[in-house]
């Protein structure tokens, strides 16, 4: 059978499996929560596998060997958002399913809400949910069409379409719980297809296995058309470009944005997939906190860290050698890739026999889905419930109308997503960009919210709308000034306004102290560590910034020339070092530290002592 056909197969196998979970949720969820937040009980090995496959999108999977090919080594540091997009979870995660169990919130803007007594602080939630949703569910829909074309010749258009029913249907159809659980499949596809398709090609006849590979990458020429190949590969050009546009000095002076400060605060974008209004609903939705530090841990800094400091390296870095020596291809035309979104779909097509192409193109897809489906059914809830039931129906909706007008605004999420991305290409690549970094100002109010930092809620409030509003002018206006990435500029302003407005002495009023006293005191007594898990804390409070700072900071740059082993050049060589010894952090961070971990007493707690604050139907 031809490829196509391994390609139609493993596509209808996957559909469905996808429809099953979408059909079994639309007979058994009877409940508001039940649809939205999978009635709190989405268990262990769910959530383990599906929070780990929605945090790696299938940009992760096309986009990230792409850009390995076009900025080399350098760019490669962004595979550690295996462990930058956990840790924010290693935050908040716990403490907002914490407060989930307590208070009844469904949304995130009803935990905001209620902390800053303030309905701006949930208008801005739903504004960010909504862009989030909306931008990010697009870039995943349309980079499936293309694979979709690339692979099977179907047109852009109607590919777009088909991918987005198939979301669209399990999604509305199952709610949370039905996404949850098509998640599981989707990570084992993901995770599977990227190490496939790295094996396939590191062991091809064109590159000649893994000794040769080294070999390749240490005779990559030093003057390719008036460029250094070797060092833009191989090496970090600089600590930073200090100046208000670094993008256009890179390409004004032939080198890569990848300095030192902007892999750092590229990782601050991606620690926003964790803190973005989608996944605080997602974590109301698990049955206990239990999975969430293997989550962190074992699945996505270890496994899926495994598949892509190498994996997509070696899709990434063998792409380059290969086009540089000229490879002829089987149809007889030489290899070139015209953009970095051609290269996986060039290296599947021409690199994987058949049957095995039908399984990376189900792991494309299913990494593309696995994104889209969450954001498009928390897109959906967080309208409904922060829109709809309270301003349209002023809380009086029942269980069955709540559930048929989710549906209805996630079918309007998916439309919007669609249609946006069909019709605005160049806004789709801005406005998905700047998704996570929106993510990221989101830390401001969990920062208050969770671990009690101080400043009145206007101040809060004000600070998420500057903090935007700097994310698109420092991506859009100026691109990364002083080679920081627009999610750093977000977050730092909006810190910066909510503590200017402490600094002027407003003050909340009565009702809003004594609710954030209240909850401080919740948070501080069932969430309180032991003796042993205070002095790890105490610890990774100086490990963790000084991980930060040689891992994927300034002191990266030290990775061009400190030590190489088993043929990797020395800055991979640094980051399988630093990625293991991240490994190391996560779990003293997540366990020892008790960051992620709950004691059978504090879920029996959490279940007991609650003070529900929100109206359910």
């Amino acid at each position: 059978m031809g490829q196509t056909t391994w390609v139609y197969i493993f596509l209808g196998i996957y559909i469905i499996y996808a429809f099953y979970w979408g059909l079994k949720g639309y007979f058994t969820e009877k409940t508001s929560a039940g649809y939205a937040v999978a009635g709190r009980s989405i268990p262990f090995i769910a959530f383990l596998m599906a929070a780990t496959a929605a945090s790696f999108s299938g940009w992760t999977f096309i986009g990230h060997p792409g850009l390995i090919w076009r900025d080399g080594l350098p760019y490669a540091f962004a595979s550690f958002y295996v462990l930058t997009i956990p840790i924010t979870g290693t935050f908040f995660a716990k403490r907002n399913w914490l407060m989930g169990k307590r208070y009844g919130f469904i949304t995130p803007g009803d935990m905001f809400a209620y902390y800053y007594n303030s309905e701006a602080a949930r208008w801005l939630t739903v504004f960010t949910a909504f862009l989030y949703s909306m931008f990010y569910s697009a870039v995943q829909l349309m980079a499936s069409a293309a694979l979709f074309h690339y692979v099977a010749g179907v047109p852009v258009t109607f590919g777009a379409i088909f991918m987005a029913f198939i979301v669209w249907f399990y999604v509305c159809a199952g709610g949370l719980r039905a996404s949850t659980w098509v998640g599981v499949i989707q990570f084992i596809l993901l995770v599977g297809g990227i190490i496939l398709l790295g094996y396939y090609v590191v062991t091809s006849e064109a590159i000649g296995g893994w000794t040769a590979f080294t070999q390749h990458m240490r005779e990559l020429p030093t003057d390719l058309n008036g460029m250094n190949m070797r060092a833009r590969m191989l090496e970090v050009p600089a600590v930073g470009w200090w100046v208000l546009d670094a993008a256009k000095y890179a390409g004004a002076n032939k080198t890569t944005v990848w300095t030192a400060v902007m892999a750092l605060t590229y990782m601050f974008a991606l620690m926003g997939i964790q803190s973005s209004p989608a996944f605080t609903l997602w974590n109301f939705g698990i049955k206990s906190p239990k999975p969430l530090a293997w989550q962190q841990t074992f699945m996505s800094t270890f496994v899926v860290g495994f598949a892509l400091f190498y994996f997509t390296a070696f899709q990434g870095m063998g792409a380059r050698v290969m086009e540089i020596a000229g490879l002829t291809l089987a149809d007889g035309t030489v290899l070139k890739f015209a953009k970095d979104s051609d290269v996986v779909p060039i290296l599947m097509m021409n690199f994987l026999p058949p049957v095995v192409l039908g399984l990376v193109f189900m792991g494309a897809i299913a990494a593309i889905h696995s994104t889209a489906a969450p954001y498009i059914g928390t897109g959906g809830t967080i309208l409904l419930r922060d829109v709809y039931w309270r301003y349209i129906r002023k809380q009086e909706a029942g269980h069955a109308e709540q559930i048929w007008v989710n549906r209805l605004l996630a079918t309007v999420v998916t439309a919007a997503a669609l249609l946006v991305g069909l019709t605005s290409k160049a806004a789709l690549v801005i406005l998905g960009a700047l998704a996570t970094a929106f993510g990221f100002v989101m830390y401001v109010y969990l920062m208050g919210v969770h671990w009690g930092f101080r400043f009145p809620s206007i101040g809060a409030n004000l600070g998420v709308l500057a903090g935007m509003i700097a994310v698109f002018l420092t991506y859009y206006v100026w691109v990364y000034p002083l080679s920081m990435h627009c999610a750093f500029w977000g977050t730092f302003v909006g810190l910066v306004v909510a503590y200017i407005f402490r600094g002027l002495g407003v003050k909340d009023n009565e009702e809003t102290i004594k609710r954030q006293n209240e909850v401080r005191a919740f948070l501080d007594s069932i969430d309180a560590p032991t003796e042993s898990g205070q002095k790890w804390r105490n610890a990774m409070k100086i490990l963790v910034p000084v991980w930060y700072f040689f891992a994927i900071g300034p002191a990266c740059i030290l990775g061009n020339s400190a030590f190489s082993f088993a043929g990797f050049p020395p800055l991979w060589s640094w980051q399988i070092f630093w990625w293991i010894l991240g490994i190391i952090m996560m779990w003293a961070l997540t366990f020892k530290a008790e960051m992620s971990t709950t004691s059978q007493a504090q879920i029996e707690r959490a279940e007991t002592d609650t003070m529900i604050v929100v109206k359910e139907a």
